[in-house]
């Protein structure tokens, strides 16, 4: 017996008018119990956990290699020990490998085992950072000692080579040519006038070489041709040492201010080419 036969004819005409009902939406899936989503939350937090750890013991692993290749390079006597070993951290790094197969109630201790090993070993590669940092700082003091002890050498050798230069130039000092003059004037003022005169004839200096010369002499001996210092033997108004020297411009040369002066100028010309440039040694060293 068909719908209609069972609500009537008014029914069926009332029915025949009314829309189809429209189909019913699926229900959604119940929410979880709370237990269990606590669960699903530890779970996902251990494995968090678990994961930190494991980048955190590949990037230790990383940094020790390096410093430990670092400190084999740099051939310096880095205090022992010279490696940093990541024994313990591979050891606990393996044990937690394949986390998503292990039993959850085991990352906890295997998470604090990868973190501890990771922690010491930190602890390690920080103490070897310093001592080869300590050992970089000595080499360097070394070598900037050995540089300071060269240049000192050095600048004593060229000090000795210098003095030993003078000397020799002293001890060469060729004769001045020309007759000596000899008036019996032996006064600084004739003895003053006489340079001038050989200054300008003989070397082409001029008044303000002579004025260097002049200062010069006067520190020396005060143009005293008397002048002996009993200390260096130096003698005359040009002080040579020893006043012998003096000879290759006359053999009057102890009792003749114009001989003496001859001779310096000369000394003065082969060693420092004008007496302003022997009056700026003097000046700077104490002795020309």
């Amino acid at each position: 017996m068909g719908l209609t036969l069972l609500l009537g004819a008014s029914s069926t005409a009332a029915f025949a008018q009314t829309p189809a009902a429209a189909p019913t939406a699926r229900s959604e899936a119940p929410p979880l119990p709370a237990s269990i989503q606590t669960q699903a939350a530890t779970v996902e937090s251990l494995t968090s956990d678990a994961e930190e750890a494991l980048a955190a013991a590949a990037a230790l692993v990383a940094d020790a290699d390096a410093l430990n290749a670092e400190v084999a390079a740099s051939g310096l006597p880095v205090e022992a020990p010279t490696e940093v070993s990541v024994s313990a951290v591979d050891t606990a790094t393996a044990d937690l490998d394949g986390l998503d197969l292990l039993p959850i109630v085991l990352l906890p201790s295997l998470t604090t085992a990868v973190t501890d090993a990771v922690t010491a070993a930190q602890a390690d590669v920080d103490a070897l950072r310093e001592r080869l940092a300590a050992a970089v700082a000595a080499e360097e003091a070394r070598r900037a000692a050995e540089e300071a002890a060269a240049k000192a050498a050095a600048e004593e050798a060229a000090r000795v080579a210098a003095e030993e230069a003078r000397r020799a130039a002293a001890a060469a000092a060729p004769a001045v040519s020309g007759p000596v003059a000899s008036t019996g004037d032996n006064s600084p003022g004739a003895a003053q006038a006489a340079a001038r005169d050989i200054m300008a004839s003989q070397y082409g200096w001029g008044d303000g070489e002579f004025s260097c010369l002049v200062s010069l002499w006067n520190k020396e001996s005060g143009w005293n041709y008397a002048a002996y210092n009993s200390s260096s033997g130096a003698a005359g108004i040009p002080q040579a040492l020893p006043g012998s020297k003096m000879a290759s411009a006359g053999g009057d040369w102890a009792s003749n201010a114009v001989t003496q002066v001859r001779w310096g100028l000369g000394y003065i010309a082969g060693r420092y080419g004008s007496p302003c440039n022997a009056w700026g040694h003097s000046q700077s060293v104490g002795w020309y």
